[in-house]
C-alpha cells in the first residue's frame, strides 16, 4: 500500500507536532518569539505551511499571534491554567461516567492496553514519548463516552492544557502515583464503576494542580490561587 501523498494541511499538521514537541521541551519557553522564516528554514520548508502550523498552535493556545510581530509561545498565568484544569476536570468526571455506561468491550480492553504500554516503557522511554502515550489513554476514554460535544470540547482543552500537563508529569515525585491511578481507572472502567472512577479520575486530576502550583513556586515565585479552589490532587 502506497504511502498518502503529502498535503499542505497534512505537512502543517507534521510542522505543528515539532514545533508542539519544541515548547513542551522548553526549547520555545514562554514568551519566546516564533520567527516564521527563521524556523521554515531550519525544517526544510515554505512559510505556507510553517505559518497554518503556527496557527494550529495559537488556536490550541500554545501560541499567541500579534499584529505586525514574531508569534510568541503563550505564557499563562497560574490562575489561568488552575481555571482551565477545573473544567478539564469536570469534562473528565462526565467522561468517566459515560464511558462506564457506554463503553464497548473491546474499547475498555483497548485502554487497558494503553495502560499496559505505559507502564511497560515509563522511566525507560523518552518523557516526552511517555507523555504522549498518556495522553491517549486519557483521549480513549473520552471517546468510549461516545459523545461528539464532549470530545470536541475536551480535546480544545488538553490542547489548552498541554505543556501544563506536560510539567505536571515531568516531576518525579508523582510518577509511582500515576501508574497507580491508571490502573485503578482501568479496574473502575471495567467493573463499570461510575463512583469509583469518579474518584479516581478526581484524584488522578486533582494532584495536577498541586504539581503546576510547585512548577510556578519554583520558577517564577508565583502562587496566587487560594489552595480551596478546586481538586487538591494531581497528575499528567
Amino acid at each position: 500500500m502506497r504511502d498518502a501523498p503529502v498535503t499542505e494541511d497534512t505537512l502543517a499538521a507534521a510542522i505543528a507536532h515539532e514545533l508542539r514537541r519544541e515548547i513542551l521541551r522548553g526549547n520555545l519557553p514562554p514568551g519566546a518569539p516564533i520567527k516564521e522564516r527563521d524556523n521554515a528554514e531550519r525544517q526544510g520548508v515554505s512559510r505556507t505551511p510553517m505559518r497554518e502550523a503556527i496557527r494550529i498552535l495559537a488556536k490550541e493556545g500554545l501560541v499567541v499571534l500579534r499584529p505586525l510581530r514574531s508569534p510568541v509561545v503563550a505564557d499563562p498565568s497560574l490562575t489561568e491554567i488552575i481555571d482551565q484544569i477545573q473544567v478539564l476536570h469536570a469534562l473528565e468526571l462526565l467522561s468517566g461516567e459515560l464511558a462506564c455506561q457506554r463503553a464497548t468491550e473491546a474499547e475498555i480492553a483497548g485502554i487497558g492496553a494503553l495502560k499496559d504500554r505505559i507502564e511497560a516503557i515509563y522511566g525507560e522511554a523518552d518523557t516526552l514519548d511517555v507523555f504522549e502515550l498518556d495522553m491517549q489513554f486519557h483521549s480513549a476514554i473520552v471517546a468510549a463516552a461516545h459523545n461528539a460535544a464532549l470530545a470536541d470540547t475536551h480535546g480544545a482543552y488538553m490542547a489548552r492544557l498541554w505543556r501544563a500537563r506536560y510539567l505536571s508529569a515531568r516531576r518525579k515525585l508523582s510518577r509511582d502515583r500515576v501508574l497507580r491511578q491508571h490502573r485503578a481507572i482501568h479496574a473502575a472502567l471495567a467493573a463499570r464503576d461510575v463512583d469509583a472512577i469518579k474518584t479516581e479520575v478526581a484524584a488522578h486530576l486533582g494532584a495536577m494542580i498541586d504539581n503546576i502550583r510547585d512548577h510556578f513556586r519554583e520558577e517564577t515565585g508565583q502562587d496566587r490561587m487560594d489552595r480551596s479552589s478546586g481538586p487538591t490532587e494531581a497528575a499528567p
